[in-house]
């Protein structure tokens, strides 16, 4: 809105959503018991009355690297379009940082309406998180251990991802009961 301008944007529908399926975004399917685990995190779902959809499947044989690569994209990018939402482990991943194809795969759905619910294992800002997980990370201040500019809005995570997420302190059985709830609703 200008102001001094009347306000004519156009006023969004409410509507209520039925979250059943949730795809399961996360560096999880990197673990060495990846399969098990992920066996382990839909049954969870299932325990509060969801469908969880852990993106870890049998690959096709014989791919070259780059072909199995866009197969992996492309099905998980389906597996997103017919989930309900989408919840995300966004704790810190090979750095202070989550997974980037986790951040991928919750823009993605930001983008086609999704609501998204992210879990991290503590509280506090990022800033505070990183300092408290990654000391050499940090440098005076505000800034980074390069000197480059360490972001704090009062957020768990970069306000891309802390500003359209649902962000809950926990694991998935905390995601899945802020889910259960009935509080979670699309943020954007």
């Amino acid at each position: 809105m200008v102001p001094g301008l009347p306000d004519r944007a156009p006023r969004p529908r409410q509507c209520v959503v039925t979250i059943h399926r949730l795809y399961l975004a996360g560096p999880d399917v990197f673990r060495p018991d990846a399969a098990d685990h992920g066996r382990r995190l839909a049954t969870l779902c299932a325990e509060y009355g969801f469908e969880g959809i852990f993106p870890l499947a049998a690959l096709p044989a014989g791919l070259p690297p780059q072909a199995l690569a866009r197969h992996i994209f492309e099905t998980n990018i389906a597996h997103i379009a017919r989930c309900d939402a989408v919840v995300a482990n966004l704790d810190f991943f090979r750095g202070p940082e989550p997974d980037s194809g986790t951040c991928f795969e919750v823009g993605y759905a930001v983008a086609q309406g999704k609501t998204v619910i992210g879990y991290v294992p503590e509280s506090g800002s990022f800033a505070e998180r990183i300092r408290g997980r990654h000391p050499a990370a940090v440098g005076a201040g505000l800034k980074d251990a390069a000197g480059w500019e360490l972001e704090e809005f009062g957020l768990p995570l970069n306000l891309m991802l802390g500003v359209p997420c649902h962000v809950v302190v926990g694991d998935l059985r905390a995601a899945l009961a802020f889910l259960q709830s009935g509080a979670a609703t699309r943020k954007t």
